[in-house]
């Protein structure tokens, strides 16, 4: 008999339901729904568009197991009867960037954050949204009785369940709040009480495997990612949407005293070492606005200029910078001169400033012990034809690019399978497709991209 499983990516831009077999892994039926823009937004339209996205698949009612994946990192509150209390922050909303500030002095800099709970904060970390809360919106930081996620309040609403005392959440996304530890498993309430000035109610953590219901314990999107391509040692996954992120498994925590790296949890029961930018796929969409094309004629335009676009450099802070930790500078174009005034010339510079803004994240990594074998890239901006053929030059290894596929989603269908299925390890689902790219390094273009980097300036200056 067959049976089915369900995942779900309720990412920034939109909500996305796949429904898959769960010993094949193969893909039944999927449906999407758009979520509204902003950085901050009433949870009840992530609810609307998960409904829409569950229609849109053909419904759950034949599913044996349902896993919610979604963005990290927002402050959804609760009043005590479980209502919204003010719509929510979301981690690419940096208001909050002062308040992390001050909380990094308080706790004794960012080597004590990092012991504490693996990442030090910056303005996307759940803490830092608290402290702003408590600052500047104190009746509602009063009102505010339980404190959770976006995968969090999905899960808890799709469950049925009516207080506060019955949200959960998973280690993965746990690990993205600034307030529980990947090495001990514990919440740090005394870092929450910093923050707010008291201890909300916060989600029980459930382990990777667990089922409650038919609900599985859900995930970060990164984490679910990184099931949903079955990552392996040696592989670092760069994805390339909203944000842009790159990532690996790894059986030890991590404590990066200089916060680039977040010591994040996985979603199979290991550790996430995690570094994010704000500006990824947008950077392509906002040089294509333009140049007046799309981005397909964006892709042919970088590719028919020559590598390192003779001289030009774009800085891509364009909503200002989480790594490095630079919430209000600005982007930047260096090295524009009659020459390379075409738009040949800034398609390229857009697509190699965006790669080597991941690359420093893959550098990052690697600094830290992880084994850099092969880029995995994945994420809207992978289609592009230029991301794809630049990236091993500017990362300056192998990339593999799988077919494409709502790897987000997947993965939290892999974790549910996990979870009806019983055993001790996720299913191993067919090998993905993938396509290789390989190409010669061009360090010259990291060095000149890394000189202007430093010259970036701020919204006030």
């Amino acid at each position: 008999m067959t049976i089915l499983v369900a995942g779900v990516d309720s990412s920034t831009q939109s909500c996305k339901v796949v429904v898959r077999d769960a010993d094949s892994g193969a893909l039944v039926r999927e449906g999407r729904a758009a979520h509204p823009a902003g950085t901050e937004v009433d949870p009840e339209a992530w609810w609307s568009a998960l409904r829409t996205a569950i229609a849109d698949a053909g419904g759950l009612a034949d599913v044996a197991a349902v896993s919610v994946a979604a963005q990290q990192h927002g402050m959804v509150c609760l009043d005590a009867g479980g209502s919204v209390v003010r719509p929510a922050l979301l981690w690419n909303d940096t208001r909050s960037a002062g308040a992390a500030a001050d909380l990094v002095g308080e706790l004794g800099g960012p080597a004590k954050w990092a012991e504490a709970v693996g990442s030090v904060p910056v303005a996307a970390l759940t803490v830092a949204k608290l402290r702003w809360l408590a600052r500047h919106e104190p009746d509602n930081a009063r009102r505010t009785a339980a404190v959770c996620l976006p995968h969090d309040w999905l899960t808890w609403r799709l469950s049925g369940a009516t207080g506060p005392d019955q949200l959960t959440t998973d280690r993965s996304d746990a690990s993205g709040t600034g307030y529980w530890s990947p090495s001990t498993g514990g919440y740090r309430p005394d870092l929450v009480e910093l923050a707010m000035g008291r201890v909300p109610v916060l989600p029980s953590v459930l382990g990777p495997a667990d089922l409650t219901g038919r609900f599985g314990a859900g995930a970060g999107d990164n984490a679910a990612a990184a099931l949903g391509v079955q990552a392996r040692p040696g592989d670092v996954v760069v994805s390339i949407g909203t944000s842009g992120t790159a990532f690996a498994r790894s059986a030890r925590p991590v404590a990066d005293r200089t916060g680039t790296v977040n010591g994040f949890a996985d979603a199979e029961g290991g550790h996430l070492p995690l570094v994010c930018t704000l500006n990824a796929s947008r950077v392509l969409d906002a040089t294509a606005a333009m140049l007046g094309v799309d981005l397909a004629e964006l892709s042919r335009l970088a590719l028919s200029a020559p590598a390192g676009a003779d001289g030009l450099v774009l800085v891509p802070y364009l909503e200002g910078e989480r790594t490095p930790n630079k919430p209000d500078s600005t982007g930047a174009l260096h090295g524009l001169r009659l020459d390379t005034a075409t738009p040949a010339h800034l398609a390229r510079a857009a697509v190699e400033g965006l790669l080597c803004s991941l690359a420093d994240a893959i550098d990052a990594l690697a600094a830290l012990g992880t084994p850099v074998r092969r880029v995995l890239l994945i994420g809207g901006g992978a289609r592009s034809a230029a991301v794809r053929e630049l990236a091993p030059a500017v990362f300056g290894c192998p990339v593999v690019v799988p077919a494409t596929s709502e790897y987000v989603a997947d993965g939290a269908a892999r974790q549910a399978a996990w979870a009806a299925g019983g055993s001790d390890a996720p299913p191993h689902w067919s090998e993905l497709a993938s396509t290789s790219f390989e190409a010669d390094p061009t360090p010259w273009v990291r060095e000149r991209y890394a000189a202007a980097r430093e010259l970036t300036v701020t919204r006030e200056g």
